[in-house]
């Protein structure tokens, strides 16, 4: 199953202020998970459905419904989750 990306403004915002090798990291990463959600993915909680992806140190926060990944944040792992 192939998943649709959608890549919120702010996201877009956080990418463009990464260096260009930390970018094609998460451009290949993103690419992997729209193919089979395949990667270093973890849900956040029980309740909802977010995700998160680890690219190194950096962790790529999304949402998952039926075929659509939304995703919402790129950020450092120390900042990902306040």
């Amino acid at each position: 199953m192939r998943y649709r990306l959608e890549i919120k403004e702010e996201a877009r915002r956080q990418l463009r202020a990464l260096a260009k090798e930390q970018r094609r990291k998460v451009g290949e990463r993103l690419d992997a998970l729209q193919s089979s959600l395949s990667g270093e993915v973890k849900k956040l909680t029980a309740k909802t459905h977010e995700y998160r992806l680890r690219v190194g140190s950096l962790r790529v926060l999304f949402t998952l419904e039926k075929a659509l990944i939304s995703v919402y944040a790129v950020r450092d792992r120390k900042k990902a989750y306040e």
